[in-house]
């Protein structure tokens, strides 16, 4: 039978191909560089092929190397599976899950959750990696995370996914605004001209002008915000009204500013929480549980 490569051989390749460096390498593999550099020594001589250009100012792989190591993550996640597959028949929703949430989310949901989900599940140990919609399912694409948070609608191609609940937009004004004398808010009474949303690459911007039904190139254009908190204090600062998640201001982010809330009319739709995860997991089990506790909370 013809001799194949290991799982450490090949976690090696990866290591040095995200690192670019081997001893940072070697530290992501927990080994020394010198057991990492004759790993990858072995490896080539066991395929017969060079995989990486060394040298004393940089390390390249070549182009087989790089095909190699895209094969390589597929086999080091699936033999992760095969463990995760084993440990979840034991004991559900323990050991090691890495959650990804994007920050709309993340700070307002989770507080909530955790103190539950840890009592339910004592064994579960939970690594979060807040980061933008985008960014974060290539993580999932790439194995880097198990699961992540999202909000919807975004396309998730052919991602498993469980819609956890619904979260409307609430204007957010001044007290002294007149926009804060009304009950609840038809959306073409909002004035373009006045409207705060987030800066590019968050999610929640896109699903306010579709809430308001607006064109991004019809959206004021001169002042963004990374974040709901500094959107809200460029609000208090009289520099507009903005669109903000229920689910935000439920969670008191409008504490100690002054500003009030107005919702908007029934026909304006909301924004939908989601949990998403690989198709190929073996972890789906566990996933819907973990849906199941975060429902309780999202809706």
């Amino acid at each position: 039978m013809r001799a194949l490569p290991t799982l450490r051989q090949l976690r090696y390749l990866v290591a040095l191909a995200e690192h670019k460096h081997f001893g940072r390498a070697a530290e992501a593999c927990f080994a020394t560089q010198s057991t990492l550099s004759a790993g990858l020594q072995e490896l080539e001589n066991l395929l017969d092929v060079k995989l990486v250009e060394r040298s004393k100012r940089r390390v390249m792989l070549t182009p087989l190397g790089e095909a190699i190591v895209a094969r390589a993550r597929i086999v080091l996640r699936e033999a992760e599976d095969i463990a995760d597959l084993a440990h979840a028949s034991k004991d559900p929703l323990s050991g090691a899950l890495r959650l990804g949430v994007i920050p709309t989310i993340g700070p307002y949901l989770l507080p909530r959750v955790l103190p539950p989900l840890r009592q339910t599940y004592p064994n579960l140990r939970l690594y979060l990696r807040e980061d933008l919609t985008a960014r974060l399912l290539e993580a999932l694409g790439d194995g880097d995370i198990d699961v992540a948070l999202i909000a919807l609608p975004f396309q998730t191609d052919e991602l498993e996914m469980r819609e956890l609940g619904h979260d409307p937009f609430q204007l957010a004004c001044r007290a002294d605004d007149p926009l804060a004398k009304a009950q609840s808010l038809e959306l073409d009474k909002i004035p373009e001209d006045r409207l705060l949303l987030l800066d590019e690459g968050h999610c929640l911007r896109e699903h306010a002008l579709a809430a308001c039904r607006l064109e991004p190139s019809r959206h004021r254009d001169d002042f963004r915000a990374t974040s709901l908190p500094t959107l809200v204090q460029m609000v208090a600062n009289k520099l507009g009204v903005t669109l903000l998640p229920k689910m935000a201001v439920d969670a008191g982010l409008l504490g100690g500013t002054g500003l009030v809330t107005r919702p908007l009319a029934a026909s304006a739709p909301a924004r939908g929480i989601a949990l998403v995860w690989r198709p190929t997991t073996p972890r789906s089990v566990e996933f819907n549980l973990l849906a199941d506790m975060l429902a309780r909370f999202a809706a």
